[in-house]
């Protein structure tokens, strides 16, 4: 792939991922990214033929980024604490540069779940949930967490994480009734999240 090749399918990931995001799969017209990325739909349809195949790679690259935003979490020298409090510091920031993106996954996987699913097939969680699991059995022992126990403890997580952003119209009204901005209670969660799930995993 020349460099040209390169910065063309950056232009069209970016262009992808904004109007994905914005109007959902079915709302997408190719169109609508070649005009976002700068470029006509001939070269478009020449990088991707389909919506399907370009909305795959776009959630694929999506959660590339993820993982490799977060692989210090399987650093064996971090302890159990301070990979919690590494995982929502750089998941929320994530979120926060990303504030749309919960919203639009949640509404993707509530309509096309069979396509998700499919998708997230090559994804190895349960490989995930075993490394870190045996990375720390001994404390986790001591805590009373099991090895089937570790899907709960993940998916919440990761959930009390999504939440605020995933229902950011919501609290946006509660928050404003006490006088709380939400990118200033995003900020506290960070530190927040992780103090309320190492107390709830430790005592």
């Amino acid at each position: 792939m020349t460099e040209n090749d390169k910065l063309t399918e950056e232009k069209i990931f970016e262009a992808a991922t904004d109007v994905f995001v914005d109007k959902g799969m079915d709302g997408a017209r190719m169109q609508d990214i070649a005009n976002h990325a700068g470029i006509n739909k001939a070269l478009l349809h020449y990088y991707y033929r389909t919506k399907d195949q370009l909305f795959n790679a776009v959630f694929e690259m999506i959660a590339k980024k993820m993982f490799k935003k977060f692989a210090p979490v399987f650093d064996e020298n971090l302890t159990l604490e301070e990979k919690i409090r590494f995982f929502f510091r750089e998941h929320i920031s994530f979120l926060q540069e990303n504030p749309r993106l919960p919203a639009f996954l949640i509404n993707e996987v509530n309509r096309h779940p069979e396509r998700i699913k499919k998708i997230l097939a090559s994804v190895d969680f349960d490989g995930i949930w075993l490394k870190l699991y045996d990375q720390h059995k001994e404390e986790l022992k001591k805590y009373n967490i099991t090895q089937s126990s570790m899907p709960q403890i993940m998916i919440s997580i990761a959930a009390i994480s999504v939440f605020p952003f995933a229902a950011k119209g919501i609290l946006d009204g509660i928050l404003q009734k006490t006088g709380v901005g939400f990118n200033g209670f995003i900020e506290e969660r960070k530190k927040f999240a992780a103090d309320f799930v190492i107390n709830a995993i430790t005592k």
